[in-house]
């Protein structure tokens, strides 16, 4: 099958779940609105166990190249799509793994919103800087970026470290952006410690007591979430 008839197979694919309320829903949940984050951004009106679906049945017949086409397709549901293959290659290893984490990495202009930056970095460019394959010192370019989803990106490639207990990069991230200015980036940072907490509540309860009047209501009230109310209720009231 020829590259071009391969991806519209996959796009007719996934045509063929198209919800028509979704169509109507997700520009309005991704904020696709003028003045929006994810302004600009198009949707045919699928989920995401329907994308997951029709990834994992073709991924295993698309190259790099054809991956790279859907990543930057002018639907959000196709790079979702793209997005996904690019994990199933990774963990299957038909394709080898710097071409994807290049690919990833070269097409970070299209993970341009909160679903796509969460679904990927930390399955593809978390895991493959905790393997040892590359730096780390990317995730501290990227938080460096004045591009939004790239700091999200950096901020929650960390969860694959933090789901193997390892929290230092995490901790420095989340520190770099207590006071960025987009709420993405709050509940990012929120989420990262709050997800550390889950694991050694002791290690983020350092943290939080060292920062947390420094942290916008926001971000506090993600990373205390899960904790015992009378503590939260602590932090909250900054009784620390």
């Amino acid at each position: 099958m020829e590259s071009t008839e391969r991806i519209q197979d996959i796009i007719q694919s996934l045509s063929s779940f198209i919800d028509d309320k979704k169509v109507v829903q997700l520009p309005q949940f991704f904020k696709a609105f003028p003045g929006g984050y994810g302004e600009g951004d198009h949707f045919m009106g699928i989920s995401m166990p329907n994308i997951r679906i029709v990834a994992k049945e073709a991924y295993m017949e698309c190259n790099i190249n054809e991956i790279s086409e859907l990543l930057k397709h002018t639907y959000h549901e196709v790079r979702m799509c793209g997005l996904v293959m690019l994990i199933h290659h990774y963990t299957k290893k038909k394709i080898p793994q710097e071409e994807i984490i290049q690919c990833y990495l070269n097409h970070l202009d299209y993970v341009n919103n909160w679903d796509l930056v969460d679904t990927s970095c930390y399955k593809l460019l978390g895991r493959y800087i905790y393997e040892g394959k590359m730096s780390s010192d990317i995730l501290y370019e990227l938080s460096e970026s004045n591009e939004m989803w790239r700091i999200r990106v950096a901020i929650v490639a960390t969860l694959y470290m933090i789901n193997k207990d390892d929290y230092k990069i995490a901790f420095d991230l989340c520190e770099r952006h207590l006071n960025h200015d987009h709420d993405l980036i709050h509940k990012a940072v929120g989420w990262m410690l709050k997800e550390i907490g889950k694991r050694n509540e002791d290690a983020e309860r350092d943290f939080l007591d060292k920062h947390y009047h420094k942290m916008t209501r926001t971000t506090l009230r993600y990373a205390i979430e899960k904790m015992d109310e009378r503590v939260r209720q602590a932090y909250l009231k900054g009784d620390i």
